[in-house]
């Protein structure tokens, strides 16, 4: 098990280095802004990353001091990997912290302060609704290159999906979208009524970057990557691109981005479900 979230955690972080952030623009509005991330970059104030047990679950410490949200509640966190993961964007800072990413920390925040007060039900109503709209549930009529690209790539986790979880889905080349049946969205939503709140806040992140429940539910059961869930969520983009091309640098960043996003809330999902407890607490020494 520790083996398997090492990967996980190693593939998030490889995923979330991104180009060189001299070319990236570090102080966008859109990065800075990223649910519940601090606003500005700070110099670095500790050598040393560790985590310990305490009372309410598994706290970050930072050198000797207990790393705590931007509401001043100490940072703790429901399982041991989760903390192990979440130490480790820490322990990779260099000479300035970099929040905008470290997307775990960002969603723990998020679950630890709940700025918005979202309960379960806010959270699988908001999951539910991009159902609704789901991106690759909308057809295009042309051009036929690109309608056959639709088919062939969305249409098997489609029927992944609706064997799954033995439901109806369909898709639609009407602005208004397929006709989603109610015993679908009832089976979806007991689905996600067995998730705690921590992981059905990562659930909803995690659709929010793909516009995608099918997508999202598809990297959780590991019936796909991240690498392959994120270009499926670009399709028509990458389709585009390759008859018309992209601007410098801007595709490639933008599609880092997306993966380390969507790398994060999927392993925050996982790890906020973990019930194992991992021996090994000091990450460097």
């Amino acid at each position: 098990m520790l083996q398997s979230l090492r990967l996980i955690s190693a593939r998030y972080l490889l995923l979330n280095k991104g180009p060189n952030p001299a070319f990236c623009g570090v102080n966008k509005p859109w990065i800075q802004k990223r649910l519940y991330t601090p606003p500005i970059d700070r110099k670095k104030f500790y050598e040393n990353v560790s985590i310990t047990h305490g009372e309410g679950g598994y706290e970050i410490n930072l050198d000797r001091r207990k790393l705590k949200t931007p509401s001043g509640k100490v940072f703790t966190v429901p399982s041991e990997a989760l903390a192990i993961a979440v130490a480790t964007e820490w322990d990779c800072q260099r000479d300035t912290i970099k929040f905008y990413t470290m997307h775990l920390t960002t969603l723990c925040n998020t679950a630890l302060d709940n700025p918005t007060q979202k309960d379960k039900k806010t959270l699988i109503r908001a999951s539910l609704k991009f159902l609704e709209t789901d991106t690759i549930c909308y057809r295009v009529e042309e051009p036929p290159p690109l309608v056959a690209l639709q088919k062939n790539e969305w249409d098997p986790v489609l029927e992944w999906a609706e064997k799954r979880y033995d439901v109806v889905i369909g898709s639609s080349t009407s602005i208004v979208g397929p006709t989603i049946p109610a015993q679908t969205k009832d089976v979806f939503r007991r689905h996600l009524e067995s998730y705690n709140l921590w992981a059905l806040l990562g659930i909803e992140f995690t659709i929010s970057q793909l516009k995608s429940m099918i997508l999202t539910l598809g990297l959780i059961d590991k019936f796909l990557t991240v690498e392959q869930a994120v270009l499926l969520s670009r399709l028509e983009e990458e389709f585009q691109i390759q008859h018309w091309g992209n601007v410098e640098w801007a595709h490639d960043y933008e599609l880092q981005e997306l993966r380390a996003r969507t790398a994060a809330g999927v392993l925050f999902v996982l790890l906020s479900s973990e019930n194992t407890t991992l021996k090994h607490k000091i990450l460097k020494e």
